[in-house]
């Protein structure tokens, strides 16, 4: 795995966890922390397991699929709603 995959992956992730509000009382937010942490740590498990398969334009899209696939696996996991 290079080291631009890498940075490309925890930038992702850092742009994700951006997105996450401090609010965790104000009616059914409880929840909200564990739903963000699921999604974003499911793309990143799967960005990374994209990484493992193939080399060149295909891992790429291995990485961006992966990371798609993962997110999509840790929020319904994750989400309640």
């Amino acid at each position: 795995m290079s080291k631009r995959t890498v940075t490309l992956i925890i930038a992702g992730a850092l742009a994700l966890s951006g997105c996450q509000s401090a609010a965790t009382s104000q009616g059914g937010r409880t929840g909200e922390f564990g739903c963000i942490a699921g999604t974003v740590g499911g793309a990143i498990v799967g960005g990374l397991v994209g990484a493992t398969i193939g080399s060149g334009t295909g891992q790429l899209w291995a990485v961006g699929g992966g990371a798609t696939l993962g997110s999509a696996a840790g929020n319904a996991l994750t989400c309640a709603y």
